[in-house]
């Protein structure tokens, strides 16, 4: 198919419905009815209204806002029918199951207008397998649009298309999701648990072997990660970081010098030579080479992790 940069009619997103009222749908709601979208929320729980009305005032917090101002945008749905009828996005939170997410879709398909987004926040499970019982046309506006809980605190968006996604749809997606405010990555496979979990994944298997071999407390890690790699971070990513610890030689300069740091326990490169140099080549591309691009961005981590420790301080 053939998609044009020109607007379609029906891209417009003003109506969303929010299926699943756990912490990551009732943080959806809360940031959509924020930015002035009407929302409708259902979920089988018989007090979900109640449950909407407890949660509300954290969220609201965060937003700069009431309960009340957000409560008067969301709109206790009883059945997804009536919820999705005539939405211009669906975002389901429902269970990790397959299964489940299939069916749920299904439900969606068989009710939502044939021109709304159909997002899953799955936290792994790939789109095209929710989306392998579904009509080309239902597909084709299928996607993953994975938060970090909470949605409304945390930025990142990672969007995975499935093979059958269209560009349009992602389109679409990315800057909805952008005009909440949001940082839609696109993923540019699919690969069970997506990005941000697989690197948190490492890190909290290590973090359990540390403390469970007695080398320090829970306590002790957490602030070892504050005060170092959590706030660095938070400024620079794990490869302008390296980039950057390299001073003017950047990346190269580190591998050169501290590369035998990459490999597996036995010694196996952890990387082939080919592979490392598209890295290095994406780093320099993106972060720049020689001492005035490297002057430039350590200026830029250093107030950056200044202003985050100030931020972070008790």
């Amino acid at each position: 198919m053939n998609h044009h940069s020109t607007a379609h009619p029906g891209d417009t997103i003003s109506t969303v419905a929010v299926v699943g009222a756990g912490t990551v749908g009732l943080g959806w709601a809360a940031l959509f009815a924020a930015h002035g979208h009407t929302v409708r929320l259902t979920d089988p729980r018989p007090d979900l209204a109640e449950t909407l009305d407890e949660a509300l005032p954290l969220p609201a917090a965060s937003l700069h806002t009431t309960a009340r101002d957000l409560r008067e945008r969301i709109q206790v749905v009883a059945n997804l029918a009536e919820a999705v009828h005539d939405a211009d996005l669906v975002q389901e939170n429902g269970p990790e199951r397959l299964e489940l997410k299939q069916e749920l879709f299904a439900d969606i398909t068989r009710h939502a207008p044939g021109h709304a987004v159909l997002a899953s926040s799955s936290s792994g499970i790939v789109p095209s397998a929710i989306a392998r019982r579904l009509p080309d046309e239902a597909a084709a506006r299928m996607l993953v649009a994975h938060p970090f809980n909470p949605p409304q605190v945390v930025p990142l968006v990672e969007l995975v298309p499935g093979t059958r996604t269209s560009e349009r749809t992602v389109a679409r997606a990315a800057g909805f999701y952008r005009s909440l405010g949001r940082v839609p990555v696109r993923l540019r496979k699919e690969i069970e648990g997506f990005v941000a979990n697989r690197l948190q994944g490492v890190v909290l298997r290590e973090a359990f072997r540390l403390v469970a071999d007695g080398v320090v407390t829970a306590e002790e890690l957490d602030t070892i990660m504050k005060t170092s790699l959590g706030g660095r971070w938070a400024v620079v990513g794990p490869f302008e970081s390296y980039h950057l610890g390299g001073g003017p030689g950047g990346i190269r300069h580190m591998i050169e010098h501290l590369g035998k740091g990459l490999d597996q326990a036995d010694g196996t490169p952890a990387i082939g030579e080919a592979a490392l140099a598209r890295v290095i080549e994406q780093t320099e591309a993106a972060y720049g080479t020689g001492p005035a691009a490297y002057r430039a961005r350590a200026e830029r981590r250093d107030r950056g992790q200044l202003a985050v420790n100030t931020a972070v301080a008790d």
